[in-house]
């Protein structure tokens, strides 16, 4: 058995995954800052513009269907074919003057996005070990994570300098780059897991567990992403930090993200329930403190910085258990998990924004706070499912449940 102490470098595989998911994080979240510059050029408004995130947000929550479609397709297969279309699909987008058009490849983008999201958490997990399958997540995700303190800021500054039609083309030729190293390095063939038969897999997927971890997966984006998506009108107008400083403010919120993401695998390996339940309560308190203090800028900085940390750090811990728990359908379990990601993001900035419009600003961080106190639920679950004597289901081991502390 390894030593806890020793960290073994995870595969160089598992740098390249994320190095794809750095792209496609990328152009999830860069639309944000061309929302303007493309409804200008398209002549639409601000709203009908704001349908881009809309319609990926929609293809991100489709992503088990994708698995499934995908599930007797060689992963490498799946991994190229992904970033093939996204290339393309950000092609069209640079090439046309119709919104309609755009919102069909935006929404076609996001499939193979979520597709290539949970097939390389899925083999960045099964290549690493299952010691380091948590890490290994982390840093898979980590890339989309990065995204929102490197790419988007450059992709900005990119459409800036060429028109918001650049940041398109640009996404389009790294991804038909990244096929490069993809080709080379993921094994072919197929896994264990696509030899198995669907109805076994889909079986696997009945455990209980995993649908407590689903619903963590949901709540613990919407406390965190229902905070960030509106952290623009929460710290110019709310706290007073200067326009000139909000990216300041975003960065530092990325980098706590970043080392949640990064950093959080170390201690999954050791104790899953207690590391995910220990996030949890640091959300709901950096969170609940942050709408005490909203109207003063540092401390309201750090304490998103904080739930960035915690909360984000936290989905590679779940993710891990989501495999764990569905043996035997890693992808599906990669995918559901990505899907409720999403969807998680999606039910908390509209609850945000319906409150935003009755309350003002102020608002933001205790509808965030509302959800973190929900999520105390689900990972109080986990930790009492995981006690010795519990009736287990598939997907999941004494040896494992027994690491709480």
């Amino acid at each position: 058995m390894p030593s806890t102490t020793e960290r073994r470098p995870l595969p160089f595989l598992v740098s390249v995954l994320a190095m794809g998911t750095f792209l496609m994080g990328t152009s999830e979240f860069v639309v944000a800052g061309l929302l303007p510059d493309i409804a200008g050029d398209l002549a639409i408004g601000i709203s009908e513009a704001g349908l881009l995130v809309t319609a990926f947000a929609i293809g991100m929550i489709a992503t088990p269907a994708v698995a499934v479609a995908v599930l007797r397709v060689p992963e490498r297969t799946t991994l190229l074919l992904s970033l093939a279309v996204f290339a393309a699909g950000h092609v069209v987008v640079a090439l046309t003057d119709e919104l309609s058009v755009v919102l069909v490849a935006r929404f076609v983008t996001a499939l193979v996005t979520g597709a290539f999201w949970s097939i390389a958490a899925s083999v960045g997990a099964r290549v690493s070990g299952p010691d380091d399958a948590a890490r290994a997540i982390g840093m898979v995700l980590s890339g989309g994570i990065l995204a929102t303190v490197i790419g988007v800021p450059l992709g900005s500054v990119a459409g800036q300098l060429v028109g918001w039609r650049g940041p398109f083309w640009i996404l389009a030729g790294l991804a038909l780059l990244a096929t490069v190293p993809v080709a080379r390095i993921v094994p072919g063939g197929r896994s264990a897991s696509t030899t198995v038969p669907l109805r076994e897999q889909t079986a696997a997927l009945m455990s209980r567990r995993l649908w407590v971890v689903m619903a963590a997966c949901v709540l613990v984006t919407s406390a965190v992403m229902s905070t960030y998506s509106f952290i623009a009108p929460l710290l110019t107008e709310r706290a007073g930090l200067s326009a000139e400083l909000l990216p300041v403010g975003l960065a530092i919120f990325g980098v706590g993200a970043v080392t949640g993401t990064l950093g959080s695998g170390r201690l999954a390996g050791r104790a899953p329930y207690g590391t995910a339940l220990g996030g949890g309560i640091a959300v709901v308190a950096a969170l609940a403190l942050l709408g005490a203090v909203s109207d003063h800028a540092a401390p309201a900085i750090a304490l998103l910085a904080i739930a960035g940390l915690a909360g984000l750090g936290m989905n590679p811990v779940l993710m891990s258990m989501a495999v764990r728990f569905a043996e035997g359908a890693p992808t599906l379990a990669t995918s559901l998990c990505t899907s409720m990601f999403n969807l998680g993001t999606a039910m908390g900035s509209a609850v945000t924004a319906r409150a935003i419009g009755v309350f003002g600003p102020a608002s933001i961080p205790v509808v965030g706070a509302a959800f973190a106190a929900a999520l105390l639920v689900p990972l109080a679950t986990l930790v009492i499912m995981a006690r010795p004597g519990h009736s287990h289901r598939a997907g999941t081991t004494p040896q494992h449940d027994a690491l709480v502390s």
